[in-house]
């Protein structure tokens, strides 16, 4: 199955992969071979911990491999109208607080919400999308509806 991704997040997920596979996993391999040629496995904690480490490693270049198989790579470019989509960065500010925040609407396996990053089926990605600078959106959260007015749509 297919999920959007941007081509920022694509080339971090494989630069990522490329990382694990021809570094942290062939040293890590040499540190357990190592280790074992040391003796006695049982209570050898470097052989424990690296062979562990291994199969973290392995963990994740199987996600990886998944994420990046399923990706389909979206540039973002700007839309003629200005209308907020997949790969905009959008400037909003709280009706009430006047508080303003920046969000990057990005695919599913790229979100950091501390970062800025959230999906565009998240709440606040799909009240977004398809809006354009001056619009208002509400957003359910826990303490409430939340009103937005949208200050800037970037790409």
């Amino acid at each position: 199955m297919k999920h959007l991704i941007s081509k920022e997040g694509f080339e971090k997920f494989k630069a990522e992969w490329e990382h694990l596979k021809y570094v942290e996993r062939p040293a890590m391999i040499n540190q357990v071979q190592a280790a074992a040629a040391e003796g006695d496995r049982s209570e050898n904690a470097a052989y424990t911990y690296g062979r562990m480490r291994v199969r973290e490693i392995d963990r994740r270049l199987r996600e990886l491999d998944r994420i990046l198989d399923g990706a389909q790579v979206v540039e973002s470019q700007a839309s003629d109208d200005g209308t907020v989509r997949f790969g905009a960065t959008v400037k909003m500010k709280d009706i009430k607080t006047k508080r303003e925040r920046t969000y990057s609407i990005v695919g599913e396996k790229e979100i950091d919400p501390l970062q800025g990053r959230i999906s565009m089926k998240s709440p606040v990605g799909e009240a977004l999308m398809g809006k354009k600078q001056g619009d208002q959106v509400q957003v359910q959260a826990p303490k409430g509806l939340i009103t937005y007015e949208i200050v800037e749509v970037k790409y």
